[in-house]
């Protein structure tokens, strides 16, 4: 299973998603997005989610706490126990034995950032 992660701002444009997309990798061969459960509904999402026609992962905020990523911002680590949202929502998504094919990468506006982790298990969403 393939999976893009997203941490985004509320008022992030599908624009800025599909920018922090494009610099991670691309949607090409993914299976799903991943986001934080409470920005599931966001609409720049979900009209990402209805362009791609990838379904939307909603991962609760304590999967993420003891994730391991290579990225680290201490604000994100005291809030929410790992060091990228993104990274962490890809591992966390991709399931068992999943690793990162980069870091996260950033819009060009800065209101969304994306990573891309491939998961072993054959897990589709």
């Amino acid at each position: 299973m393939k999976v893009a992660g997203f941490g985004f701002r509320r008022a992030a444009s599908i624009a800025s998603l599909r920018d922090a997309l494009a610099a991670a990798g691309g949607p090409q061969g993914l299976d799903a997005l991943a986001t934080l459960a409470h920005k599931a509904d966001a609409p720049a999402l979900q009209a990402l989610a209805a362009e791609t026609g990838l379904p939307i992962r909603a991962i609760a905020a304590e999967a993420l706490a003891d994730i391991d990523t290579p990225t680290r911002s201490a604000r994100i680590m005291a809030r929410f126990g790992t060091g990228s949202i993104a990274e962490a929502l890809a591992l966390a998504a991709a399931g068992a034995g999943a690793r990162l094919l980069g870091p996260r990468a950033c819009s060009t506006d800065a209101m969304a950032v994306a990573a891309i982790a491939h998961g072993m298990e054959g897990d589709r969403t």
